[in-house]
């Protein structure tokens, strides 16, 4: 029977259900429940509050809250992947036109310079004959003009492109760097000035070491082969020229390996362990190369041409080597770097005055330095 008190018709709220204790006469206990079924009929200004309390997160002793992670630190392979130029490929084709119409505009300016001194770069480019036919014992020691047109084409056109060529290299390897520089990170852009100074000076330091070592020497040799066989040693001034500029350019190119190996290491094509395993296949390119140019047999000479080339490698082996250090941000002991670089110019410069004491070669102040 109802109790007199329960209103009649009143029932217990969706989600609760009322247990009697008839033994001990306690009071009815409540138990909630969840069930999605039971609490559809109830609003949810009813269910807000027991929501609000369950939400809420444990406080710590003392009223202090966790504190907040720090932040993180910015993603440095980000910000430099953002520093790199996005461009598609008709992008590319119309930056490589740009930087080509900019270099061959410099080499015209630089045309345009050298032809006005193009009587004294003639003296300059035919020094080496005149020095080689006077050796040979050759009078006049002149070269031969065969075709009417060869003193114009040679002395005002290709000799002052070819100066030209030289004159303008900082200018051109800049327009080299500028076209790969978007696509690297923002940090290996700030070796554009060694770069374009190293490039540049070392092309112009190969072209002297032709024009007053390697062709010197091996327009002699060559021009003597056929003295007292009946043939009088003479040239054209054609192919004299050709020669010339095939020497000066070629071994200009040479001169550029350690700028070659330093921009495969930088593009990550290679690195400084790779080209420490197969150095020995390098070395051995190198002297072939060099027998191949080296106008005599001896191994004075062999070592005058090869020692150039087998510094270069290595030089830049240590350049690629600088760079690797730089990007794993590690420092290089360059105190312990100078006290072996003047123990290898002390022992190499004893090696050289102990081959040229055995074949018999002095230094004398005049061309060529090295004489027996």
């Amino acid at each position: 029977m109802a109790s007199p008190e329960e209103p009649k018709g009143a029932s217990t709220p969706s989600g609760e259900t009322a247990h009697s204790n008839a033994h001990n006469g306690a009071p009815d206990e409540i138990v909630s429940y969840s069930d999605s079924w039971s609490t559809s009929g109830t609003s949810s200004t009813e269910i807000t509050p027991a929501t609000s309390v369950i939400s809420q997160p444990p406080a710590t002793a003392g009223g202090g809250g966790k504190p907040p992670k720090p932040p993180e630190p910015p993603d440095e392979e980000g910000d430099e992947e953002e520093g790199m130029a996005r461009m598609s490929f008709l992008e590319h084709l119309e930056e490589l036109r740009k930087r080509l119409l900019l270099a061959v505009g410099g080499v015209g300016v630089a045309f345009c310079l050298c032809l006005i001194f193009s009587d004294q770069l003639w003296d300059i480019v035919h020094a080496p004959a005149t020095a080689a036919l006077t050796h040979l014992k050759v009078n006049p020691p002149d070269l031969i003009q065969i075709s009417p047109m060869d003193s114009f084409r040679i002395i005002w056109m290709e000799l002052p492109i070819l100066a030209a060529v030289f004159v303008s290299a900082p200018w051109i390897v800049y327009q080299v760097w500028a076209f790969i520089a978007p696509g690297l990170y923002k940090r290996e852009r700030r070796w554009a000035v060694p770069f374009v100074v190293s490039s540049a000076g070392l092309f112009i330091l190969g072209g002297l070491f032709a024009y007053f070592v390697a062709f010197r020497y091996g327009l002699e040799f060559l021009m003597g082969l056929a003295i007292g066989k009946g043939v009088k040693p003479g040239i054209s001034m054609t192919e004299y020229y050709d020669l010339f500029v095939d020497v000066m350019l070629g071994v200009g190119i040479i001169f550029e390996i350690p700028v070659a190996l330093f921009l495969l290491t930088l593009i990550r094509v290679a690195s400084p362990s790779f080209l420490v395993r197969h150095s020995r296949y390098a070395i051995l390119i190198i002297v072939i190369l060099a027998a191949v140019i080296t106008p005599t047999g001896d191994v004075f000479n062999l070592a005058l041409f090869a020692t150039p080339m087998i510094i270069l490698f290595y030089i830049g082996i240590f350049a690629s080597w600088i760079l690797v250090l730089h990007r794993e941000k590690r420092r290089f002991p360059w105190g312990t770097f100078y006290k072996w670089l003047g123990i290898v110019i002390v022992a190499l410069a004893l090696i050289g005055w102990a081959v040229a004491w055995k074949y018999g070669y002095h230094i004398v102040p005049r061309w060529p330095i090295f004489v027996r």
